[in-house]
């Protein structure tokens, strides 16, 4: 499983705004590894810049120096719809006669091939690989003369997730599908406007946050001020591993501070699946606030099991298995003078292939760990998701595919526990019917086609 990408847009005048959406994808890089990219506007001529690479990799002083205007938008991409090629990356700058649009997007389209197909039939070429370069293409060639009616528009015609931040010449425009499948919120900065994935990039460049942006609603800002378009959205379907895994901790969604939800999914699997052990630990990052909730519930020692090397990615993101393979030794070093001879409760957010588990477990028991009691803050995913996680296949998916004793015994643990999905959505403290919980249920929220793969629209 793998997430897709961030987006940052802001409209501010006398600012050095490609430094600022610099700092704020630098602060979203979590979301994705693959390419990073900014484009401007000075209210004339949009600018660009991107490629392939790390935040801190794809910019220079000068890269940015050249990037001066008043309206600008961001990106880091995962690739869920497209390979990881420079082209792919964004934003992508899409011109249809006088019309230019600017394009971050994050999200899935899972009717992608269908709607290209109809562009390619009305005379429109393509030079990426992307479902984002479908939807900009299909907001310019619709009929009608205003940009948000042509969104309007081109969002009925959209079946999947889409976060986006949009750019005219003149105008910045925030959308969010009408499930609301990925975040986006909204901010105030020096008088001017932002908008990025993640409440936490608003923090860090000194924004104030304002309100989580709603699903089905459009965005506009530009000179007059900002102005919101809702349309109708019957049901708001959230992916639930925002909580889980995707989002910083530091982050708020929905009212919600990211890092107290993770507390309390670790102290609801204290709950329903205590251990007689000796400590527990979490596996990091995104599962030590779990791994605190758990031993704040059962009353045993917190410890910090692995030292993380901070310099090498998040194996969960990276495109390959071999590398997540490998990632596994990089990432992490167990302290065995803390752990040996001791029953370690060892928390994660989730088991996917169950490739990168078992080397956890080896690691820890090489390094003295007398028991290992393994417990997983979602339930077992037997599914996959076409909504914007590059996700396995239903049979690469080791829940789909095995008990949990099974499971168990393949990743050699002592114990196993999952969280329930009546106990996750406690910890959540939300409505069951504010998420999406395809890949736990199967349950889909649009007809999906089965064997969809992210290479489809590869020439």
């Amino acid at each position: 499983m793998h997430e897709s990408c961030a987006v940052v847009g802001i409209y501010a005048q006398d600012m050095d705004i490609s430094r600022i959406i610099f700092f704020a994808l630098y602060t979203l890089q979590h979301r994705g590894q693959e390419s990073s990219g900014i484009a401007v506007s000075d209210g004339r001529l949009i600018k660009k810049h991107s490629n392939s690479g790390l935040v801190s990799q794809v910019y220079t002083e000068y890269d940015l120096s050249n990037l001066q205007g008043h309206i600008g938008i961001g990106h880091n991409r995962y690739s869920t719809t497209g390979s990881s090629k420079p082209d792919n990356a964004q934003p992508l700058i899409i011109q249809q006669g006088d019309s230019m649009l600017a394009l971050a997007h994050n999200g899935n389209i899972i009717n992608a091939k269908a709607l290209r197909d109809d562009l390619c039939r009305l005379g429109y070429d393509f030079y990426t690989t992307t479902d984002s370069e479908i939807i900009g293409k299909l907001i310019l060639s619709l009929p009608e003369n205003d940009i948000i009616d042509k969104i309007k528009h081109a969002m009925r015609q959209l079946q999947g997730a889409y976060s986006m931040a949009l750019m005219t010449r003149d105008k910045l425009i925030a959308v969010r599908d009408p499930l609301g499948v990925r975040p986006l919120c909204l901010g105030k900065i020096n008088g001017g406007w932002i908008i990025a994935s993640e409440s936490c990039a608003l923090d860090q460049v000194g924004a104030t946050f304002i309100r989580d942006i709603e699903p089905g609603e459009i965005i506009a800002i530009d000179n007059n001020g900002m102005t919101s378009f809702k349309q109708k959205s019957d049901r708001h379907a959230m992916c639930i591993f925002e909580y889980i895994y995707f989002a910083r901790p530091d982050s708020i969604i929905e009212g919600k501070l990211v890092y107290e939800t993770r507390r309390a999914m670790g102290a609801m699997l204290a709950r329903e699946y205590p251990a007689d052990a000796d400590m527990v630990m979490g596996v990091p990052d995104s599962a030590l606030p779990a791994a605190i909730g758990y031993a704040e519930y059962s009353g045993l020692q917190y410890v910090e099991g692995f030292i993380k090397n901070r310099y090498v990615g998040r194996t969960f993101i990276q495109p390959q298995q071999r590398l997540r393979d490998l990632g596994v030794r990089l990432k992490f070093n167990p302290l065995s003078h803390i752990i040996n001879n001791k029953r370690l409760v060892v928390v994660d957010d989730s088991i996917v292939r169950g490739s990168t588990t078992p080397h956890i477990v080896e690691l820890l028991r090489k390094a003295g760990a007398r028991e290992v009691h393994l417990r997983i803050c979602s339930p077992p995913i037997c599914h996959p998701c076409f909504l914007g996680v590059d996700m396995a296949s239903r049979l690469e998916l080791i829940a789909a595919r095995k008990t949990v004793p099974e499971i168990r015994d393949f990743l050699d643990a002592d114990s196993l526990g999952y969280l329930s999905l009546d106990g996750l959505i406690k910890a959540i403290d939300m409505p069951k019917d504010m998420f999406c919980l395809s890949c736990f249920t199967g349950n889909y929220l649009m007809p999906t086609q089965m064997d969809m793969d992210k290479l489809m629209l590869e020439v």
